[in-house]
């Protein structure tokens, strides 16, 4: 049996299979390709199983989601910059009601 002191081991844990934030990275480029994701979760007052789609970018083998909000800033900003090749996203706000992007262009 393998034993370990559980402040050991949560020092230590890294939490598989979950999905960061377009806004976790420090740039992103326009050519990344987006793809549809889809996961299941438990509504705790329910007790239901839900079903979420979201749309997501993959870089360095790290899945990122990608909130419509951004998608529709960006679609803006390539309406007036069509050659903008890098982005990143600024997020404030900490729950799903008061989070909020701004996409930034990066010019070089």
């Amino acid at each position: 049996m393998n034993m370990s002191k559980i402040s050991e081991f949560a020092k230590d844990y890294v939490p598989t299979a979950t999905t960061k934030n377009i806004a976790d990275l420090q740039e992103v480029s326009t050519d990344l390709e987006l793809e549809d994701d889809t996961y299941e979760f438990t509504d705790k007052k329910t007790q239901e199983v839900k079903t979420v789609n979201q749309k997501i970018v993959t870089v360095n083998d790290e899945n990122y989601r990608v909130p419509i909000t951004v998608i529709k800033q960006l679609k803006s900003l390539l309406e007036e910059m069509p050659e903008l090749k890098k982005f990143k996203v600024k997020k404030s706000g900490s729950t799903k009601d008061d989070t909020t992007y701004m996409v930034i262009p990066i010019v070089n």
